[in-house]
């Protein structure tokens, strides 16, 4: 019987290590008398021999030691997945399945569990001498940013990825450098070698299967040896200035042409104006002429002295002075207008004087010419 059964719990009852409730058991003696059994079990046996009762209670305390190292072994096997982690298991060395975030169990000692964060941008940097197509020797240097999108082929697939991503990094870049001019290289084409360099990286990777996947290839600095160095800044120094010249003359030109637009516009608006203005005088001329004509073939020695005195009005509109030539005579008169105008003291324009002046005039000489040709009339 059990020493926990009923009906041991009364006086004189025993512990499982023989001793007596009467009083704290010998941790001494009881210790060594478990190592006893346990040899029993195993087939050792007790010195002071052993019973049906002793035998039983061997089997019971290693149950207890058993299930001790059960719970111990599988308490063992629990472990915890970051939210930036994956895992990957391995069952006996061989793989099993790739796990998330959160709380895992595997068996101890069977499977194995490998962590790594997948998130995480790693960098590395590599630089090297190349040829250029063009046969011209470049110092170039980049950084490669990388993250693992499959741990399975990261862990298993190669021995070491970061060595295999240095080797197709340098590769890459020889391919797409050597296939490349030194102008590019130098200049204006690094951001378009960097693409290509990522581009021709990516399937290398993907060829291998590292289980890498590259997020950004910068291309730090390139530059020409140091023998020539100097000659190739004088070279970027004249492309800079070529390239400031010609934003100088754009510029310029960006001025000067709407200006010489605007200018020939105008120009075109008043030659416009012009032959519109000659035509409308012509065609108005042309009318006048006309209906001077008619008036003519109707009354031709009247039009004949009106057309001669708006003509004689017209000149002497525009004349300060006139000068007269009288019939039969050597002398030739001489009128003032300006003088006159001037010491008429009369509070009108100009213009309206002068009008008047003219009416004048041409009175006195419509009165001389009628005097004289009574004169030959009567000699």
């Amino acid at each position: 019987m059990a020493w926990n059964e009923p009906g041991n719990n009364g006086k004189g009852s025993k512990d499982p290590w023989g001793n007596n409730n009467d009083g704290p058991p010998d941790l001494d003696e009881a210790f060594k008398r478990f190592q006893e059994r346990l040899g029993g079990i195993f087939g050792g046996g007790s010195a002071g021999g052993s019973g049906a009762s002793g035998g039983s209670m061997g089997a019971g305390g290693f149950g207890v030691f058993l299930t001790a190292v059960l719970i111990i072994w599988a308490a063992s096997g629990l472990y915890q997945v970051d939210q930036q982690e994956q895992a990957v298991v391995l069952r006996l060395g061989k793989y099993h399945i790739t796990n998330g975030a959160g709380l895992h169990w595997n068996p101890r000692f069977i499977d194995s569990v490998h962590k790594e964060n997948v998130t995480r941008v790693r960098s590395i940097r590599h630089s090297a001498h190349m040829l250029t197509e063009d046969e011209n020797i470049v110092d170039v240097s980049l950084s490669v940013q990388y993250t693992i999108n499959d741990l399975q082929k990261f862990l298993l697939a190669i021995r070491d990825p970061e060595v295999s991503l240095q080797h197709a990094t340098e590769s890459a870049l020889r391919h797409v450098v050597g296939s490349s001019l030194m102008d590019q290289v130098l200049t204006a084409g690094r951001e378009e070698i960097a693409i290509r360099v990522q581009g021709r990286l990516q399937e290398y990777l993907d060829l291998y299967q590292t289980g890498l996947d590259v997020a950004k290839v910068n291309i730090e600095d390139t530059q020409p040896p140091e023998q020539v160095k100097a000659a190739f800044d004088d070279v970027i120094e004249a492309r800079e200035d070529e390239v400031r010249s010609r934003n100088e003359a754009d510029a310029y030109a960006n001025q000067i042409v709407p200006e010489a637009r605007g200018l020939a516009q105008r120009q075109l608006e008043e030659a416009n104006a012009y032959k519109e203005r000659v035509v409308a005088n012509a065609e108005g001329e042309a009318e006048r002429f006309e209906k001077l004509l008619t008036e003519y073939r109707k009354a031709p020695q009247v039009t004949r002295e009106r057309l001669y005195f708006e003509t004689v009005q017209e000149v002497m509109e525009n004349s300060s002075k006139v000068m007269i030539d009288v019939d039969g005579g050597n002398n030739l008169l001489y009128l003032p207008l300006d003088k006159i105008v001037q010491q008429s003291g009369s509070s009108a324009s100009n213009s309206v004087q002068i009008r008047d002046l003219t009416d004048r005039v041409v009175r006195q000489i419509r009165a001389d010419s009628q005097n004289n040709s009574r004169r030959r009339e009567g000699r």
